[in-house]
């Protein structure tokens, strides 16, 4: 039984391979292959195209590359046609695997999709092609899967793979003296994994430093990313980066500041205090402003309904901004407590770990 999936990012990556690892135990006859990454590949599968090829965020950098883009699609497409695999996964990434579905669902494959798109948040009309392709979908947030129960589309809640890669973590306790962090209260700075996002972001997260000398400042980095390319960042002697352990850096910040995105969920989970920060080119503003669906962008906020984090976005996001919220989060004990005390009410309404391994079992028994 081959299994083809597809995932175009790095969280997509690492959900993946959790995933793999369950399906691997309930179906040991099963071999994969697709797009991924590291983490997927260590699980066995055979990638055809790594996420990086295909990883691209805005809508200018699309256009950009939608030469690359259309041609990795076809690509895709030709070795999915060639395998005739027995089902494909798709992994997020919306703008690219529903290029790919209505080829799947001609060739008379079945398709799952895991970590659906978030179409709730706008152009909500895609959900029709979501019920015209894909046979089932498998939702993470609590409010997705009566959203796409109502629009005909069989979807199962099966809780948040975060919550699994957190319950896997194990602090380091040599982390400080591994990554020479001294004994100041440490500021996370999750900037993003893409080049693109991390541009936009990091220099203005860095330019706050001077005001907080009695911090240590310590920025996430990755390393599908050149470490070289981080140096341009180091404004500021105190500036510190740490490479693919943001769990560890999390586990002892006493507050955040973070890119829109996965991440800000990752932060509530470790109960960090944080800013939500964002900002992209004025058209891809624009563009996004006129169709989006929600009153925020961040998934804390989402899944909450109400603002338990402050959003920093586009023009919002400036220095004299930044700093004042931070304060609020490190000195105001008023404002503290209460992004604790929200943070457990979201801790509470997002259950337990088990996301992998559910969606696996589900699988396995529709398949």
């Amino acid at each position: 039984m081959l299994i083809y999936i597809v995932a175009g990012e790095r969280s997509g990556d690492l959900h993946g391979g959790n995933l793999i690892g369950e399906l691997k135990t309930l179906l040991p006859q099963a071999t994969f292959r697709g797009v991924g990454g590291h983490f997927m590949a260590e699980q066995g599968m055979v990638l055809f195209k790594s996420y990086k090829e295909i990883s691209f965020m805005g809508f200018l950098e699309v256009l950009a590359h939608a030469p690359k883009l259309l041609g990795a699609v076809a690509d895709v497409k030709k070795d999915i046609a060639a395998c005739q695999p027995h089902l494909v996964i798709y992994i997020d990434s919306g703008g690219f695997n529903m290029r790919l579905a209505p080829t799947v669902k001609a060739l008379g494959i079945k398709s799952f999709y895991y970590i659906a798109p978030k179409i709730w948040a706008w152009n909500t009309k895609r959900v029709r092609k979501i019920k015209a392709y894909i046979d089932r979908v498998f939702v993470i947030l609590p409010f997705e899967k009566a959203f796409y129960e109502q629009n005909g589309v069989m979807a199962d809640y099966i809780g948040n793979p975060i919550l699994d890669a957190i319950a896997q973590f194990s602090p380091n306790p040599a982390f400080r003296a591994q990554e020479g962090l001294d004994s100041r209260n440490l500021i996370a700075i999750l900037p993003g994994s893409r080049k693109q996002e991390i541009e936009n972001m990091l220099h203005v997260m860095v330019s706050i430093i001077p005001a907080y000398p009695n911090h240590q400042f310590v920025v996430a980095g990755v390393s599908n990313l050149p470490r070289k390319y981080y140096e341009q960042f180091r404004r500021y002697n105190q500036i510190r980066i740490v490479y693919d352990k943001t769990y560890d850096l999390l586990s002892q910040a006493e507050a955040a500041l973070v890119t829109s995105g996965t991440a800000t969920l990752e932060t509530a989970l470790f109960r960090v205090p944080q800013v939500v920060c964002y900002k992209t080119t004025f058209i891809t503003a624009s563009i996004v402003r006129m169709v989006i669906k929600v009153k925020f962008i961040s998934l804390v906020n989402l899944i909450a309904g109400r603002e338990v984090v402050r959003e920093l976005i586009q023009e919002k996001f400036i220095t004299q901004n930044l700093n004042l919220e931070l304060k609020k989060l490190l000195f105001s004990p008023i404002d503290r407590a209460r992004v604790l005390a929200d943070y457990d009410e979201l801790i509470a309404q997002m259950g337990q770990p088990g996301a992998s391994k559910l969606a696996a079992q589900k699988m396995a028994s529709y398949l």
